[in-house]
């Protein structure tokens, strides 16, 4: 695209049909074949001199294409199984690096400061302590300051961690 910085709407069939006809790493299928039931070909299998132009047979093309469109409907199936178990590893391979955090009520803990309130790089990642309040469901927190001001927002149990003062 660099090379074509005023062409890309000229550009834009030739990447689609890459995309389309690449396997996709989440259902190891083309999207393409995800759609009609068969592989496509690129405009070089089509010219005159290759091998599936001069073994092409209507009639056998026919049935294999009835036979890849009966067989479709499980091909999709199997795709989306795929994409299920791949979502369900990443899901599972997150998880096991969160380190849950339980605090109870009146436990002193920092809350890891937003990225729009940091000046520069060397402004620190967690904001003053705050005392836990309320104990919420899912891993949610009231706060408030330590001068007993209320926090209006609730807190998540990843956002925090302890304070040893």
């Amino acid at each position: 695209m660099e090379k074509a910085k005023g062409t890309w709407a000229e550009e834009m069939p030739r990447i689609l049909w890459a995309y389309h006809t690449t396997p996709q790493s989440t259902t190891k299928e083309t999207p393409f074949s995800l759609v009609y039931g068969l592989n496509a070909m690129i405009p070089m299998e089509i010219q005159e001199s290759s091998p599936q132009f001069h073994n092409f047979m209507i009639e056998k093309s026919n049935e294999g294409r009835k036979v890849n469109l009966y067989l479709l409907d499980e091909v999709r199936e199997q795709a989306r199984v795929k994409a299920e178990a791949l979502k369900r590893s990443v899901e599972l391979k997150q998880k096991s690096k969160l380190r849950p955090r339980q605090f109870q009520i009146a436990d002193l803990v920092m809350r890891k400061t937003h990225p729009y309130q940091l000046k520069n790089k060397l402004s620190p990642k967690w904001t003053d302590p705050f005392r836990v309040v309320e104990v919420l469901e899912n891993g949610a927190y009231r706060l408030e300051t330590l001068e007993g001001g209320v926090i209006p927002w609730t807190c998540y149990g990843t956002n925090l961690k302890f304070y040893f003062s």
